[in-house]
């Protein structure tokens, strides 16, 4: 049964679009929202552009829009998209004008992808935590050094402000923020019937094992990758791998070498690793992540992480829960001051 919200009590969602913006970017994020109405009812989703012109997508598609910026209003969240264009290209100052005047009058100020440039223009990322897709974040950090660029986020959240990687991150960062309006019940109700996962946590990793290396190219090792993945806890040794491969050892490290450059051992390890981060990421304690990913002790998950990032799993979960800190800090500020729209440049 859909809740009733009445439409004055309704959070706008405007979206701002132009020519050569990414199809996903702002689809994905869109459809999260309308699919929230399904439950709640409790969105309006609203398709801006600079001059209420249809605008052409990265898939050369033609999309209309709901009317100009300079007629839009207010909206409770605002989201700009990114494009496959260089920054140069599509960071026009028409563009830059409208984002700006929906910037300063948002209770929440969003992109996805390459958008974070925009927001950087506008000063808005300045002395803020911020992300984007991978293949960008070298130039953004080179060109806006008073930006503090996340290279390995899927989206950073800090004050108000929220800036996601590429793409798929656009669905994890809308069901967040339909999270955080609605609660974890109904962003996983819109996951679930958009057959994607619940929630990501921000800051889990924009690489996985799985597509930071090279892909397996045999079935044999294929197979192995996938059990290894499908239970990353269980007490893997070279001789039971091989076992279940039906191969020896040393058959079974040289393909795992020539393949997946790592031997059966450091993909174990790998895999491992990456699934006791995301289960920081999702608020569990060191104790019982260390058994969860089958560490076997504190101590031994301790040592991975030192090793791999340089710092121990408490002090890693520490730094992943900050933006919640800064998310007490802007609401502990004065009304006139959080809701003051673009913030000064600092």
């Amino acid at each position: 049964m859909v809740e009733s919200v009445p439409s004055s009590r309704r959070r706008r969602i405007g979206i701002l679009l132009f020519d050569g913006v990414k199809m996903l970017d702002f689809a994905g994020p869109a459809e999260v929202f309308v699919e929230a109405n399904q439950t709640v009812s409790a969105y309006e989703v609203v398709l801006l552009s600079v001059d209420g012109q249809p605008v052409h997508t990265s898939i050369g598609a033609q999309v209309g829009v709901t009317r100009a910026v300079a007629e839009a209003g207010r909206f409770d969240t605002v989201v700009i998209p990114g494009s496959e264009l260089p920054p140069e290209r599509f960071v026009t100052d028409e563009l830059l004008a409208a984002a700006r005047q929906l910037a300063s009058d948002t209770r929440r100020l969003t992109s996805v992808c390459s958008g974070a440039y925009v927001l950087a223009h506008l000063g808005v990322l300045d002395g803020r935590r911020a992300t984007t897709h991978w293949k960008f974040v070298r130039t953004l950090a080179e060109r806006f050094p008073r930006v503090e660029v996340d290279p390995d986020a899927i989206f950073v959240r800090d004050g108000h402000v929220y800036t996601s990687a590429g793409v798929a991150a656009g669905l994890d960062l809308a069901l967040a923020l339909v999270e955080e309006d609605h609660g974890a019940d109904i962003a996983r109700r819109v996951a679930q019937s958009l057959l994607v996962y619940v929630q990501r946590a921000g800051r889990q990793s924009q690489f996985s094992v799985a597509l930071a290396g090279p892909a397996p190219r045999s079935s044999l090792v294929r197979s192995i990758a996938d059990l290894i993945w499908t239970d990353p806890t269980y007490p893997y040794t070279v001789q039971t791998l091989a076992e279940h491969a039906r191969v020896s050892p040393r058959h079974l490290s040289r393909l795992f070498r020539e393949e997946l450059d790592s031997s059966p051992a450091e993909y174990v390890a790998e895999v491992r690793f990456a699934y006791a981060r995301d289960k920081l990421d999702a608020g569990h304690t060191v104790t019982e992540v260390a058994l969860l990913a089958g560490y076997g002790s504190a101590e031994a998950m301790r040592r991975a992480f030192v090793t791999r990032l340089g710092v121990s799993p408490k002090k890693y979960q520490q730094r992943f829960r900050t933006t919640v800190r800064l998310d007490a800090d802007l609401a502990a500020e004065p009304a006139h001051v959080r809701n003051s729209g673009v913030p000064v440049r600092r």
